[in-house]
Formats: structure tokens, C-alpha cells, sequence
């Protein structure tokens, strides 16, 4: 099947609602564009699935975003970052059109660590899978051999957030836990990452409990502050885009769900639409 070639919105995929922070992210920085987030919602969560299923899911994403106009597709989603991106950028791209592009959001987060540590000790707190996969550790001594890291996976924070539990107070207990299990890996941590894009939801928990002084990077900002240089350094792409100023919403679950849920990550209304994939 030819995709199609006039320019088209800017695609932001995720497995879940957690990437719709990066999207806000985004919005905020570069209001002028089109976007299309797609949420894989029924297949959610990807974060304990497998290395092939993830980049089976996340192939499917990107190919459906493509054949729906978009010439760059962002992983709004740590998992499928680690685990889907490389293969899609080294394998996929060049049989589906050399000239779109795909983008993670880890790499963006790594780079932003040299300036924000002062120890240079740094904490990840992510899913199992991004925490296994290692990925961060890789990106951020790619650039920063001197920094130290270490990472707590938190299988219950998603789970948290999408059932609308972040300000409960059963929350505390899993919240506290992790962070207490992070600082004692590493007492002289400074900064921690939330490499999951669910977590900024629980920042008023994460603040209650993390030591003071210990700076916690969210992702959007810095996702989006790296796709504006990006389209510095590659106008072609940045062409492709279009401006309308308008946003689009998919789901593979129920719509109405969708747009109950989506409202806790923007606190605004959405008409979202539901789709299949595989």
C-alpha cells in the first residue's frame, strides 16, 4: 500500500494514556502543529511484554500512523522506546519510506542529565520492561560516562493511574516503597528520572515522600524542547507537518473510557475515535 505524501499531522504513539503528558508537553512548546495520538489502550500495559511483542504492537502503531498522513511518528512511550524503536528506525523504515521518521523519548531525557546532576548520580523510576532493557543506563553513559545510575522498576504505579487511584491513600504505601527501595541503592542520588510517562501524574505523591533537595525530571518539556531543535537541524521533516493547530485522538478500547481518562492527563475534553490494529 503507498502512504500517503502531502503533508500530515505529527503522530504520538503510546500503549496507554501515559504518553498523552508528552503530547501536553508538546502542545505547550509547538501549539501551531496538527497531532494524532494513537493510544493502544485494549493492549495496555506494555511494560512486562516481551522484547518481540512490544515491537510487533509498535510496528503496527507506526504503520497505521503512517498510512493516516503523519511523516514523523514519536513514541510517546518509554517501553516501546527501549524496546521497538531501534528496529523500527534500522529494519522498518527503510521498506516503508525512507523519508519519514520515527522518534523515542529516551534519548531526549538522557541529554538533558549532564546539566541537571550535580552528584552525578541519577535515579530511574520506570516500568520492568524499560528498567530490564536497560536503555537509560546505555543513553546516559553514551554521553555521561561519569554519571551512576541505578533504577527501580514500579509495577503497581501504572496500574494507579489508570484506575484513577494517584490520590488515594493506598497509593503512598507503593510510592514510598519504591523511593525508599531507590535511596537505599543509592543514598548520593541528586536527580530522578521518571521514565515512564504514567508517573508525572503521581508527582504530588512522589514530592511527599522523595528527600528534599532531589530534583525530579517529567518528560513533556524535555521531549518537546528536543523535538523544537530537531526540526532546526531537519527542515525537510519539519515541512511534512502541518499546522493547523489541531489534535485528533485514536484508541483500540472503548472511546468513552478513553475520554474519562484522557481528561485526568490534559483536564480538557476530547473526541477520540476507536480503531483496530493487527
Amino acid at each position: 500500500m503507498a502512504l500517503p505524501s502531502a503533508p500530515g499531522p505529527i503522530g504520538i504513539f503510546d500503549s496507554g494514556y501515559g504518553g498523552l503528558t508528552i503530547l501536553h508537553g508538546i502542545r505547550q512548546l509547538l501549539p501551531q502543529y496538527d497531532y494524532l495520538y494513537l493510544g493502544d489502550n485494549a493492549r495496555a500495559p506494555y511494560g512486562t511484554r516481551s522484547f518481540d511483542v512490544v515491537y510487533e504492537f509498535t510496528r503496527q502503531a507506526v504503520t497505521r500512523l503512517f498510512e493516516m498522513g503523519c511523516h514523523l511518528v514519536i513514541l510517546g512511550c518509554n517501553t516501546a522506546s527501549a524496546k521497538a524503536l531501534r528496529t523500527i528506525q534500522q529494519n522498518d523504515l527503510p521498506k516503508l519510506d525512507a523519508q519519514r521518521r520515527v522518534l523515542g523519548i529516551i534519548r531526549p531525557t538522557a541529554e538533558v542529565c549532564g546539566s541537571l546532576t550535580h552528584s552525578r548520580h541519577i535515579g530511574i523510576f520506570a516500568t520492568e520492561g524499560t528498567i530490564r532493557s536497560e536503555s537509560y543506563t546505555l543513553e546516559i553513559h553514551k554521553l555521561f560516562p561519569d554519571i551512576q545510575v541505578s533504577g527501580v522498576a514500579c509495577p503497581f504505579w501504572v496500574p494507579l493511574v489508570e484506575y484513577n487511584e494517584a490520590d488515594s491513600p493506598g497509593a503512598d504505601y507503593f510510592i514510598k516503597k519504591r523511593i525508599d527501595q531507590l535511596m537505599r541503592l543509592d543514598p548520593d542520588i541528586d536527580t530522578v528520572i521518571l521514565g515512564c510517562t504514567h508517573y508525572p501524574i503521581l508527582l504530588p505523591k512522589i514530592h511527599k515522600y522523595i528527600p528534599r533537595g532531589i530534583r525530579i525530571v517529567s518528560q513533556g518539556e524535555y521531549v518537546a524542547d528536543a523535538l523544537q531543535r530537531y526540526f532546526l537541524r531537519h527542515p525537510a521533516i519539519e515541512q511534512r507537518c502541518t499546522k493547523g493547530g489541531n489534535v485528533h485522538y485514536l484508541t483500540t478500547e472503548n472511546p468513552d473510557k478513553f475520554k474519562e481518562s484522557a481528561q485526568l492527563f490534559l483536564h480538557e475534553p476530547v473526541e477520540v475515535r476507536n480503531i483496530t490494529l493487527g
